[in-house]
């Protein structure tokens, strides 16, 4: 695969095979050549555990102390004084069973986050397979399946981000942006890696974090050394 110029002269600021301090690393992404739009930095860690088995699987939130540099819209199923509730916290969306046919037969997925009332989870569970596939079914693990709505749309606002193993046993999330710059950049990526070692399963066995790379969207690859 031809990359381009850009992503070139960004390669040849990472050494070939070199652990980087999280720091370090970061310092360097700030020099990379820069794009058109504000690149995510991106975080993705190798668990040595196998998500098959329902004993070790990650999965959790955080609220970033910088945010993610990205204005989430929410959507929130509930009714009554919740609804209102919601939007007077300030909820993009709110609805109820009148919301399914336009998700179903209208493509309708102009918000980022679903946060659920649990009575409204029975409307929520007709939408599983088109929300599902997404990452949007909302979940009591996330926090977006809740009587707090107030809370949980505060929260997303303020940079709340799920982290959850794929199928090959990795976590990938975004953590920020270049304009950012190295410090607060830092911050966010220590409460993350702070979370996901705290999240590690009782059943995980041998060593728990495999390896750790940070990127940016358009941009190669540093490898770091998690001790």
């Amino acid at each position: 695969m031809k990359r381009g110029k850009r992503y070139e002269t960004a390669k040849k600021l990472v050494e070939k095979g070199k652990l980087y301090d999280a720091k370090e690393a970061l310092e360097i992404i700030e020099k990379f050549p820069k794009t058109k739009f504000d690149e995510t930095v991106e975080l993705h860690v190798k668990l040595g555990v196998d998500s098959k088995h329902a004993d070790q699987q990650v999965r959790g939130t955080v609220v970033l102390p910088n945010g993610t540099g990205k204005t989430l819209r929410v959507l929130v199923f509930a009714k009554g004084p919740k609804a209102d509730e919601a939007k007077n916290a300030g909820a993009d969306f709110v609805g109820a069973e009148e919301l399914i046919p336009k998700i179903e037969k209208e493509n309708w997925f102009e918000y980022d986050v679903v946060v659920a009332t649990p009575d409204m989870m029975g409307v929520v569970g007709r939408l599983g397979k088109v929300l599902g596939p997404k990452g949007l079914m909302p979940n009591p693990k996330s926090g977006t399946v809740t009587m707090d709505v107030a809370k949980a749309i505060a929260d997303i606002k303020s940079g709340k981000v799920e982290y959850r193993l794929d199928k090959t046993n990795i976590i990938h999330l975004g953590f920020g942006k270049v304009s950012f710059g190295a410090e607060k950049l830092l911050e966010n990526y220590n409460t993350v890696m702070d979370a996901i070692i705290k999240a590690k399963p009782v059943a995980a066995k041998g060593q728990y974090i495999r390896t750790v790379s940070i990127t940016t969207t358009m941009g190669p690859g540093l490898f770091i050394d998690q001790k």
